[in-house]
């Protein structure tokens, strides 16, 4: 490991990953139930589907397993192919969330600021205390990597698994360097350590590229990291539009955020999520998903309603059964807080995220959790009116005009309609008794 002058940047992040969590935390369940039984992580050992069927995927995985190229998200069958001797375990939430609380309580000890993203892994705000730490840092490990070790060390030594820390001044970066060699290590990332550390990694590991991204750089010569942050961005953007090309370049050169938190912006979004009690997948999705999608986006209209608000961008974001969480949004023309509107969209995002050429059921991945928000939100004043919804509006005002059984609320509510479209569309788009 490098020695860095921090103290030149403003920023010091760290970002802790549990190594092998689920692996780890059902070996040392298995110890804590068995004394003397062997220890899974030192043996090809891994945690995923039925266990008596052996279907489903591989969700964790020990190192001794990951020799025989076993790697996370394959069947379990394909798995068992590789090794044969391979020792399968079921997955225990119970337990993963009881040594994911001891894990984040003890960061907590060493920062108020942590921002917990997946069940075994957060970033820590380290910023401004090098003074507490003080006493800690020594000529061969300088502040931060002191505190580092320490955490490290007492997370190993009282709670029985390892972690890596990665270290660099946002959030990227110190994510990319948690990532580097495992288990049990330390690494930093900092911008003038990017050409030697990072780029020449694969355009595939850096952090938010996926699979079917990763295969479209390469078919076009971006192989690493380094051939991303080296090539013309418009290039870039070309290939993968706008959004994905700018933070593909960014990224690759190591332009990351540094706002640790763990709040939740309420004024900025509406949004709402379930947990459900069955794995979502491939073989209930169509059942199953329009009553979920439209619990969600009914009780997000109505906050929209309450407060008289509109949104332009509609967001699905779902957690696998590995607890890793998963999104996909869209902006939309005209803003909008209906239900049946923040279904439709939700539905059309929940499609390509799940079913997808490259959707989490097509990688073998079943969902516990599914959320529906929405954002960009405005006051209706400049609301923009789709063609194409309006005439349907129309259609349905003039069908209810025509009607002789109108009560007067209704009546109400018809000549609002009436007032909006006319002002939209001009005096006489539609007017009473035709």
């Amino acid at each position: 490991m490098s020695q860095i002058d921090a103290s030149k940047y403003e920023n010091i992040i760290f970002h802790v990953d549990v190594n092998s969590a689920f692996l780890s935390w059902s070996a040392l369940k298995k110890l804590e139930e068995e004394p003397g039984s062997v220890d899974l992580r030192t043996i090809p050992s891994a945690v995923g589907g039925d266990v008596k069927t052996r279907h489903g995927i591989i969700t964790a995985k020990s190192i001794p397993a990951k020799k025989y190229g076993i790697v996370t998200g394959e069947p379990v069958v394909k798995a068992l192919q590789k090794c044969p001797k391979l020792v399968m375990v079921r997955g225990d939430f119970a337990t993963y969330r009881r040594f994911s609380h001891a894990f984040i309580e003890i960061l907590r000890k060493y920062s108020p600021t942590i921002q917990q993203v997946s069940i075994d892994e957060a970033y820590m705000d380290m910023t401004g205390t090098r003074s507490v730490y003080k006493k800690l840092e020594t000529p061969e490990e300088p502040f931060p990597i002191c505190v580092a070790r320490q955490l490290k060390d007492e997370i190993r030594d009282t709670l029985g698994f390892t972690v890596n820390v990665g270290i660099s001044c946002n959030k990227l970066l110190a994510k990319m360097a948690s990532d580097f060699t495992k288990p049990d290590r330390i690494h930093t990332l900092f911008p003038e350590e990017i050409p030697e550390k990072m780029w020449p990694l694969p355009i595939g590991d850096l952090f938010g590229c996926g699979k079917a991204t990763a295969e479209r750089l390469k078919s076009v010569g971006i192989k690493s990291i380094g051939d991303a942050a080296n090539a013309d961005p418009i290039f870039i953007t070309n290939i993968l539009g706008e959004n994905g090309g700018a933070y593909i370049y960014a990224s690759a050169n190591g332009i990351g955020s540094t706002n640790v938190s763990g709040e939740y912006d309420d004024a900025k979004s509406y949004s709402n999520e379930t947990t459900i009690s069955f794995d979502l997948n491939s073989d209930n999705y169509d059942s199953e998903i329009i009553p979920i999608l439209r619990r969600l986006s009914e009780s997000v209209s109505n906050r929209l309603k309450r407060d008289e608000v509109y949104g332009r961008t509609v967001t699905v974001s779902v957690k696998t059964t590995d607890f890793k969480r998963h999104s996909c949004q869209m902006q939309i023309e005209s803003s909008i807080n209906d239900t049946d509107k923040i279904l439709r969209y939700a539905k059309e995002l929940s499609d390509k995220l799940l079913l997808g050429d490259d959707g989490l059921f097509i990688k073998g991945y079943a969902v516990r959790l599914v959320g529906v928000g929405v954002t960009k939100l405005d006051d209706g004043s400049y609301r923009q009116m789709n063609l194409f919804d309006d005439f349907k509006e129309i259609k349905d005002v003039s069908s209810a005009i025509k009607s002789t059984a109108i009560s007067d609320e209704k009546r109400k509510k018809l000549d609002e309609m009436t007032r909006k479209l006319n002002d939209a569309f001009g005096k006489d788009t539609i007017h009473k008794g035709i």
